[in-house]
Formats: C-alpha cells, sequence, structure tokens
C-alpha cells in the first residue's frame, strides 16, 4: 500500500459502537448500522489530511467485545503497518474504550501510532460528534509528531494517552480526560499539536498459544463481606481489589486476602481513580503496609480496570508472583509514563 501523492496513508478499523450507531425508525433506539467505509464517506474534509484504508473488523457495541477477539485485531494493526500505513484510527464504543486502549497499548510494538476514537451522541442524533472525532483521529495518525506515542485516545479534540484516560461521563461529548498530567495533546486548527515528548514505552511480548486467563475485579464497599472474594479465589486465574483510599481494607478482610494472595495473583488497587497505591503510611490491620507486606501486588497509580487488564496481559506471559510484581513496578509506579527526556514523574 502506497499513500496518493503528498498525503500519508491511515488505517481506518471500525469495531462498530455509538458512532456506528443509528436509529432504524422515530420510535427505535439507536443500532449499528454503519461500516467503516460509511464513516470515512460522511467526512469528506478526512481526504484533505490523509489517503484513507477503510476496513470494518465488526460491528458491535463495545461491551461485547471479547479479549481473544482484541488480540487478533493487534495482530491485525500491526500487519497494515508493516504494509506500509503511516498510522491506524480504530473507531469502536466508549463503554470499554479505556480498556481496549489500555490493551492494545500493552502489546502495541510499531512506531506508528495506533488512535482510538467514538462518539457519544449515534450518527443520526443532532449534533453527532463522531464526524469531528474521527477527522480529528486521523489528523492525528497522519501527524509524524504522534510517532513512538504508543495508542492514543482521541476525543472532543483532545489527546489522551491510553494509560491515563478514562470514560467519566455518562452522556457527555466531553466524557473522556485523563489523570495526571492531563491529555497529552490537542487537535487545534486542524494540527496534532502535543505538549509532551514520547513516553517510555515497556511492550510485553506473549506467547502464540496461549489463552487469556480469567481475573475478577473485587471492589470493596462500606461494611461489606469477603463472599465474592472468596468465591473468586475458587473460581478465577487472578484477583484485583479496589481498596479504600490509599489501599485500605476493612480489617476483617485482612485474613482472606492474606489467603487469596497465598493461592493466586492478587493486585491491591484504589477504587479512587486517581493517584498512587500508598505503601509504607499506614500500619493498622487492613492497611496498606500490611497487606503489602503479605504478598498482595500494588497497582501503582493504575486504577482497578487498567490493573485487570494489565494482570490479564502479565499472566498470559507469567504466573511467577515476583515477576508478577516487577511488570506491575514497570507499568503502575509513575515512571512508566516518563518522557524520555525527564528524570521526574510528571
Amino acid at each position: 500500500m502506497e499513500a496518493i501523492g503528498a498525503r500519508p496513508l491511515v488505517g481506518v478499523r471500525s469495531l462498530g459502537g455509538t458512532v456506528a450507531m443509528a436509529s432504524p425508525g422515530t420510535s427505535a433506539g439507536a443500532a449499528p448500522q454503519l461500516d467503516a467505509a460509511a464513516l470515512v464517506a460522511a467526512v469528506p474534509a478526512i481526504l484533505d489530511v490523509a489517503s484513507v484504508d477503510a476496513r470494518s473488523l465488526c460491528n458491535i457495541p463495545s461491551a461485547s467485545l471479547e479479549f481473544d477477539q482484541l488480540l487478533e485485531y493487534v495482530d491485525d494493526l500491526e500487519s497494515t503497518c508493516r504494509a506500509g500505513e503511516h498510522g491506524v484510527v480504530v473507531t469502536l464504543g466508549t463503554d470499554t474504550m479505556e480498556e481496549v486502549a489500555y490493551l492494545f497499548d500493552l502489546l502495541w510494538s510499531r512506531p506508528e501510532p495506533l488512535v482510538l476514537t467514538g462518539a457519544m451522541r449515534p450518527a443520526d442524533a443532532p449534533g453527532a460528534d463522531g464526524p469531528a472525532n474521527l477527522l480529528a483521529a486521523v489528523t492525528v495518525a497522519a501527524s509524524p509528531s504522534a510517532a513512538d506515542r504508543g495508542v492514543l485516545v482521541v476525543m472532543n479534540d483532545e489527546i489522551h494517552a491510553a494509560r491515563t484516560v478514562g470514560k467519566r461521563h455518562t452522556t457527555s461529548t466531553a466524557a473522556f480526560s485523563s489523570t495526571a498530567p492531563g491529555p497529552v495533546g490537542r487537535v487545534h486548527e486542524g494540527v496534532a499539536q502535543f505538549s509532551i515528548p514520547p513516553p517510555h514505552r515497556d511492550v510485553l511480548r506473549l506467547p502464540a498459544t496461549v489463552k487469556p486467563p480469567r481475573v475478577a475485579l473485587v471492589r470493596i464497599g462500606l461494611g461489606d463481606d469477603t463472599v465474592l472474594l472468596e468465591r473468586a479465589v475458587e473460581a478465577y486465574d487472578g484477583i484485583v481489589v479496589e481498596a479504600f483510599g490509599g489501599g485500605h481494607v476493612p480489617a476483617w478482610w485482612t485474613e482472606p486476602l492474606i489467603t487469596a494472595a497465598q493461592r493466586l495473583p492478587t493486585v491491591l488497587a484504589s477504587r479512587t481513580g486517581s493517584g498512587p497505591l500508598l505503601r509504607s503510611t499506614y500500619d493498622f490491620p487492613g492497611s496498606e503496609r500490611r497487606l503489602l507486606a503479605s504478598g498482595l501486588i500494588s497497582a501503582g497509580s493504575l486504577d482497578g480496570l487498567k490493573a485487570r487488564i494489565l494482570l490479564t496481559v502479565a499472566l498470559m506471559v507469567t504466573r511467577e508472583t515476583h515477576q508478577l510484581a516487577q511488570t506491575f513496578q514497570r507499568h503502575g509506579e509513575c515512571q512508566a509514563r516518563l518522557p524520555r527526556d525527564r528524570g521526574e514523574c510528571r
């Protein structure tokens, strides 16, 4: 594949989601309708930015995407770049976009940008945001300054790193935002502008024949019992526990959690959604100091959703607890997002 004229060649791959949905009738709800070619055809200005190779991989809500399916798509997307595309845009639903982006980012080994985008409003809704998001995403994928940045999420003209982005609102067109240091750039007047240099990246290499393990995500609430935790120990290959604050659990969770960590990899994350897990600030039954000293693995600054993605991928590489802890230290701590030329966490 070759670019036409001076325009870079960008692949657009559609997985479905709201951006590809419309209502078949006046009283019906939105459902998958549009393929990748139709999405691109609705935005003629894209052809001023790039030559486009559009193809649909599936057309489903993102809540129905599966690990096996997404792992196959990573291989397909990388092969398009090896064939000469300057970058790839994937359109999909926003419900699981932050998780898909992080999964792809852990595995994406190419220097070309992989950009995810979607829409908060169906294609036939007044003020549909899909066309503008697609144009902005293609602009980023075609930009030389987007190289070596791994996977990016482009929504509402903001450029987010896969590691820090999250969906924070159910319907707003500004639903996506990033934890510190915030968006890594913006699309301004048709140009992708980045505010920080490309980060260090640590790509995980998966064996060809290993199936994704089952990893449970258990969130603790006030006065919660340990029934879900105990069931998860019996049924899953790994567990991520979203604890209170900086990594605290009720006192009566301490022994069940330690038992869980002795039987299978158990990761401790914070349910707050922002900030790193503590390590040694508190020392009481259920504190982070006692839990980590008893074999639980710190998620660092990853939230529970992304810690679950990382544990799933890491378990496909090793089941050894020490190696899993090292993987989380590399990916979960702040240095995992350091720009190449900076020596401190941003």
